[in-house]
């Protein structure tokens, strides 16, 4: 049976969701190309593996011959120091989206990340035209990844969906979690309709299970027709209401970003 995409590439292969997607995309491509800086092991039927620094322009130009789409969740996926994530996130994915011009790829899903707007408070329901409230340096390096990618459509026009990656793990781990849980089956399905609806132009998905509690409205992507089946709800026994409210500038509380409000550069008065 003939597949959608002759070449599919995956960036960030040997990553947390990497592995995860690495067999689940197959039925997706007739060749899955596998890359990362780190060890992704041998290739497996139906792949191939480019060990690539995104930093390296003239790598990255070479990775994309042959390709029909990308999934690029390459990159620093924590807070860093800048140097590193202005090599890896930012430069990298210059790097990608010059290479995704020259080569005619005409669809990108870009792992952008709830970190783009976790200084909204926990109180707040945002959608994808709410502006973008960065709460680290990584999440400044999604900001630039999402309007880099606007700038490539409407100027070459390359289509691109931006998935904001709420927690996507087995369970959640912590209470927080139970709003931004994004399962593994929903996680696959959003890059399902992200890669098949035919025109989805610039895109904003917020990438979050049917959870019973929501801070982000994606009405603006409901063009995509993404439907999570998942939900957090059956976890929740597992952080039972003690009564004890956190201190009132529990940042990890007070916003959406949680921990990360707690890494990276501390500035102060």
């Amino acid at each position: 049976m003939t597949k959608p995409f002759k070449r599919l590439l995956l960036t960030g292969a040997a990553g947390g969701l990497g592995k995860i997607l690495r067999d689940r995309i197959k039925p997706w491509a007739d060749v899955v190309r596998l890359s990362d800086i780190g060890d992704m092991g041998e290739a497996r039927e139906g792949e191939e593996i480019v060990q690539c620094d995104l930093a390296d322009k003239a790598a990255v130009f070479k990775l994309l011959e042959g390709v029909d789409a990308v999934l690029h969740f390459g990159g620093i996926s924590t807070e860093n120091t800048f140097e590193n994530i202005m090599a890896a996130n930012i430069a990298g994915t210059y790097n990608l989206y010059e290479a995704v011009h020259k080569h005619g790829v005409k669809r990108v899903i870009f792992a952008s990340s709830n970190h783009t707007i976790g200084y909204y408070k926990t109180t707040d329901y945002i959608d994808a035209d709410s502006p973008m409230r960065p709460d680290s340096l990584y999440g400044v390096s999604k900001c630039f990844g999402e309007s880099l990618s606007r700038y490539y459509y409407d100027r070459a026009g390359i289509e691109t969906v931006c998935l904001r990656i709420g927690s996507s793990f087995p369970e959640p781990v912590n209470p927080r979690m139970l709003v931004t849980w994004f399962s593994y089956d929903d996680l696959l399905e959003s890059l399902r309709v992200s890669l098949f609806t035919p025109r989805v132009g610039h895109t904003i998905l917020f990438g979050a299970s049917a959870n019973p509690a929501s801070w982000w409205d994606n009405s603006k992507a409901a063009h995509l027709g993404f439907k999570p089946k998942d939900s957090s709800t059956r976890f929740a026994a597992n952080f039972p209401d003690t009564g004890a409210y956190p201190p009132k500038d529990d940042v990890a509380t007070i916003y959406q970003g949680g921990g990360f409000l707690m890494s990276g550069p501390q500035y102060k008065d």
